[in-house]
């Protein structure tokens, strides 16, 4: 049985290994990346499963939508524990961090 990869197709799997490939400051860049845009989808996913917009978010949180929005996006660098704690909350959820060997969060599976 093959390895699962961690990318979605082969060609994206082809522009990590020319552009990152073994290279550690662009693999810990391109994980940085990832993991905002992954809290960006994650907080929008929520939030728009539980029917809410990004006003009524920031309503039931205590900020303001443009904070929301901001949060939302997969280029913002500023999220804070705190912050995605009282997110998790207002939607009824929790906020798990796990920490993972750098071999596998450098190279693709």
């Amino acid at each position: 049985m093959g390895r699962k990869s961690r990318f979605a197709s082969a060609a994206l799997e082809h522009a990590y290994a020319t552009f990152v490939g073994s290279d550690k400051k662009r693999a810990a860049a391109f994980e940085k990346e990832l993991a905002n845009a992954e809290i960006g989808r994650q907080i929008y996913d929520l939030r728009t499963n539980a029917g809410l917009t990004q006003s009524e978010l920031a309503k039931a949180v205590g900020t303001t939508a443009s904070v929301i929005s901001r949060l939302e996006d997969a280029d913002y660098d500023g999220h804070s524990l705190a912050m995605l704690r009282r997110i998790a909350r207002a939607l009824d959820h929790r906020v798990e961090i796990r920490f993972l060997p750098m071999k596998d969060a450098s190279r693709p599976a």
